[in-house]
């Protein structure tokens, strides 16, 4: 039985990067959640790898859910054409409706803001508030050096082995959406001197 999905939280970057390949596969993912009836839920900007992945959704017959604090929500970036768009106050708020609205979370590539919003969904999948699957969308190899520092994590005794299987990483966006309508929950194992809220 396909672990059941309406909405997928996508995270990925304001830029388009250098590598064709990442706008290729953004454009890739949309279509394909699109053409499967699952909804997109993402932070509600028009520019970088955001806008692509949204009107991908759209032009496609699919459903987007945008998010955006005060603070973004001006011409330049807001996203106009969307199915919902919210405005929250803060970017705490917005991260917190994200996890909220949607039932998988997937990060493209991305910069700061992207690993942010990955490790803490990663933490928060850690420490029980939420069960959700998390998928790392390797494009091009573009998450080859975080993979590895997490691994490194794990050797030195920073992440539970157990908690390493708290996300798993696709290619492709077929492998991306299969590792999610797959999914199993995975029971965390909580760093000694953490507490289970």
């Amino acid at each position: 039985m396909a672990y059941p999905v309406k909405n997928i939280c996508v995270y990925c970057g304001s830029n388009v990067g250098t590598n064709p390949a990442y706008t290729e596969n953004a454009v890739a993912l949309g279509q394909l959640m699109a053409s499967q009836g699952i909804g997109l839920v993402y932070g509600g900007g028009m520019i970088g790898l955001m806008g692509i992945i949204a009107n991908a959704v759209l032009e496609n017959g699919g459903q987007v859910v945008g998010i955006i604090p005060h603070a973004l929500n001006t011409v330049e970036r807001r996203h106009t054409g969307l199915t919902e768009s919210i405005v929250v106050d803060s970017m705490h708020e917005r991260k917190a409706l994200m996890a909220d609205r949607a039932d998988a979370f997937v990060a493209l590539p991305g910069g700061y803001g992207t690993f942010d919003e990955f490790f803490e969904i990663v933490t928060w999948s850690q420490l029980g508030i939420h069960p959700k699957p998390i998928v790392l969308f390797n494009m091009a190899g573009y998450y080859d050096a975080l993979i590895a520092f997490v691994d490194q994590c794990v050797n030195e005794g920073f992440i539970r082995a157990n908690n390493r299987n708290l996300f798993r990483v696709g290619t492709t966006p077929k492998e991306v959406l299969n590792l999610i309508l797959s999914f199993q929950p995975v029971q965390s194992i909580l760093p000694v001197g953490e507490a289970k809220p």
